[in-house]
């Protein structure tokens, strides 16, 4: 961790954010609210939450369209509610940070008030509409990985430890635990499974995006792995998590999930993960677009084409299941 007071920008910052706050026409605050849930983030959350529902045993015989629907709204709503009072809570730390720095709260688009409202409305209803519409085994894990993301990753973690990913990935591994205990009110096996392979996937995805971005990291004194531990710890941790990864990739093969399409596309996609990570690895000159940057936007690639091959391989063998 650095010295400098966090949300102290320098006069030049300063002045920049204060040019910022202008209040935006009316017709702009939509996009400034929509931009506060994290969209981007938020779509693969519901992709792995619809999967996680459409895994789930008996899904398309016991689950109605209107209560499927109503679950993955859900989802994202809670997602991007919880991605909004992330906004609130680092409005400081976005300030010094190119990749945030034009985010609503510290470009002076919205008040700090608006988001935190927002976020705290969307993430009561959609819990409460869950809990109405689907079943109360899916709207307590929403309100759990809700409170975790908020209170344990970003509130605890985050500014504290460089185990802040590793820790607070579990908000992150949720999503489809809670679209498959939407279905039957519990959490099988299966679901498990799903959960451990994001929870797995998250450190070397993240440290990734951390080592091209470390100056911001160190600008805005967050204490991730490059920054405290240096770029040749952070490429020994991101192959080990990738060495747990790919077994556990396999393990809906295993369990018998997932069959021979599914096992093949993930050994595949494996395959060309444990690739991007030794390159990483190797590099020793790399400051981070070289070797990092690509794999930090494969990895994005590999989760869904993962989660996507799961689907592919039910829907081929959904008869004999």
């Amino acid at each position: 961790m650095t010295d400098k007071t966090i949300g102290t920008p320098d006069k030049a910052t300063a002045g920049q954010a204060d040019a910022r706050t202008v209040p935006p026409q009316p017709r702009f605050r939509v996009t400034n609210y929509a931009l506060l849930l994290k969209p981007r983030v938020m779509s693969l959350v519901v992709f792995t939450a619809a999967v996680g529902l459409l895994l789930a045993p008996g899904a398309l015989q016991t689950l109605d369209l209107l209560t499927a629907t109503a679950a993955i709204l859900c989802i994202a709503i809670g997602a991007g509610a919880s991605g909004a009072i992330n906004m609130w809570y680092d409005r400081d730390i976005d300030l010094h940070m190119l990749r945030t720095m034009n985010r609503p709260l510290p470009a002076g688009r919205l008040a700090a008030s608006e988001a935190l409202i927002f976020g705290i409305v969307l993430s009561v209803g959609s819990v409460a509409i869950m809990a109405a519409m689907v079943n109360l085994t899916a709207a307590s894990l929403l309100a759990a990985t809700i409170l975790y993301y908020v209170f344990i990753y970003t509130v605890w973690l985050k500014r504290r430890t460089p185990h802040n990913i590793v820790i607070g990935g579990a908000s992150g591994a949720l999503p489809p635990m809670i679209g498959w205990a939407a279905v039957n009110g519990d959490i099988g096996l299966g679901a498990v499974a799903l959960f451990l392979i994001i929870f797995l996937w998250t450190p070397p995805h993240t440290w990734a995006l951390a080592l091209f971005r470390r100056g911001d990291y160190e600008a805005a004194g967050v204490p991730m792995l490059p920054v405290v531990a240096g770029e040749r710890e952070t490429k020994r941790q991101m192959l080990i998590y990738t060495a747990l990864l790919l077994p556990t990739t396999l393990v809906p093969v295993f369990i018998g999930m997932s069959g021979a399409v599914y096992a093949i596309a993930a050994s595949l996609l494996g395959l060309k993960f444990a690739h991007h990570a030794w390159r990483v690895w190797k590099d020793t000159d790399d400051n981070g677009g070289a070797t990092a940057r690509p794999m930090f936007f494969f990895s994005i690639l590999y989760l869904f084409l993962i989660f996507a091959a799961l689907l592919a391989d039910r829907a081929l063998f959904y008869p004999v299941l």
